[in-house]
């Protein structure tokens, strides 16, 4: 027999739980600081001639605050958002009165693309870790930051470069130029000079990345083996961020994502664990295999079970919720299938995230985007809807050649 209470509780002691919490003060420092406002408006300054330009700003901005905003609401909602909607009413586009000018399509834009980023790195969004725990403890994946990036990026890459053309599509806006270079000047005035907390947290999130990234790097170009735990790196961020001033410890208590995580992971980490000791995803296992049947091909199993995952989606409206109820069947349904471990593994992640994607209230970030009041329900529910099919596609067909290519599966 186990002892429950301290198996349970055991998630708690999970560096996947503390790495998730540690990540996120990353996420808050780029609120706080204001460096995430700076390197949209340095964005938007370069790129944002046209509302397309726009578009893309926003996939930029957001792909690349992402591998240390494990808080997608806090960075589509809190930084990437709140920027393009002033833009849109300097444009003249208002909720109710003119959204069709441009600020429909950036909202819907700003959306669809953090759906997409969401899954490029293990600490793009909080419950990516959670889907990694069930991963292991059910189908014995492990997939540590470099090898979700390595599945991932390429085939997140490629989406996130067809979304905001893809949403434009759909959602034309009416303005097509847009004067750039004023509002980057407004919102660069209104910042100031960079500031020294900027810069620390900018050295900051590099040498974290570096950290993460650098020694699998190194063992796979070169042969050389430096062993650097990935949670030590998220710690030691949060801690120099902490020791430098750059964050203070009431930024972090209010913080309510990352205590949240902390909370919930924690335990159901913990849980995952107790249910695996004491065999009951063996048990679930055998009751599938003597009820379902996939047939004999892996293939169609992995599209039929991927597909599932996404349509279910819409009765969910957080993902670290579906992860939390129905990973590990869709897990175990793979396992009895025999569909392969590792590409159900990388395909299950990514379409938790985009699974989002298809309705106004399937990510924590949704309702902050649609309840700016730019786009109706029907018309975000077919975006939603088309842009889900597309990232479906592309990831059963580029993605699984992506990682045959690589050598994951």
């Amino acid at each position: 027999m186990l002892d429950n209470t301290k198996d349970v509780l055991s998630g708690y002691a999970s560096t996947t739980t503390w790495m998730v919490f540690a990540a996120f003060s990353l996420s808050a420092a780029f609120v706080t600081t204001g460096l995430g406002k700076r390197i949209a408006y340095i964005l938007i300054e370069k790129f944002g001639s046209t509302t397309l330009g726009l578009g893309y700003v926003t996939a930029l901005l957001d792909g690349v605050i992402s591998p240390a905003t494990p808080s997608n609401t806090a960075r589509a909602g809190g930084i990437v958002y709140p920027i393009m909607n002033s833009v849109s009413i300097a444009l003249g586009s208002e909720p109710g009165k003119t959204p069709e000018k441009a600020g429909a399509y950036l909202a819907l834009n700003t959306y669809m693309a953090t759906k997409v980023t969401s899954f490029m790195f293990l600490t793009a969004m909080a419950g990516n870790a959670l889907g990694a725990a069930f991963m292991t403890d059910i189908v014995g994946v492990t997939l540590d930051w470099m090898t979700w990036t390595k599945g991932l990026f390429v085939p997140g890459l490629l989406l996130l470069a067809v979304t905001p053309y893809f949403v434009y599509v759909l959602e034309k806006p009416e303005i097509k130029h847009v004067d750039n270079k004023k509002i980057a000047s407004e919102g660069l005035a209104e910042l100031g000079p960079m500031k020294a907390k900027e810069k620390i947290l900018l050295a900051i999130f590099v040498l974290a990345l570096c950290g993460w990234a650098v020694p699998s790097l190194l063992d796979q170009l070169l042969g050389i083996k430096i062993k650097i735990n990935e949670t030590a790196v998220a710690v030691g961020a949060m801690a120099a961020l902490l020791l430098t001033n750059t964050l203070t410890w009431d930024d972090m208590l209010k913080n309510k994502g990352a205590w949240n995580s902390l909370t919930w992971f924690g335990g159901i980490i913990g849980l995952s664990g107790a249910l695996s000791k004491l065999k009951f995803f063996e048990w679930l296992g055998k009751v599938m295999q003597a009820n379902i049947n996939f047939g004999d091909n892996a293939m169609i199993a992995l599209w039929i079970l991927v597909f599932v995952s996404v349509i279910v989606r819409y009765l969910f409206a957080s993902g670290s919720a579906f992860i939390a109820a129905l990973m590990p069947v869709l897990l175990m349904l793979g396992k009895v299938a025999n569909v392969d471990p590792m590409s159900m593994c990388l395909a299950l992640a990514a379409s938790n995230s985009y699974g989002g994607c298809l309705t106004h209230y399937g990510g924590a970030a949704a309702p902050i985007i649609f309840g700016a009041g730019y786009n109706t329900t029907k018309k975000w529910w077919i975006v939603g809807g088309l842009f889900g099919l597309l990232c479906y596609l592309v990831m059963m067909t580029v993605g699984v050649a992506w990682w045959k290519m690589i050598g994951l599966i």
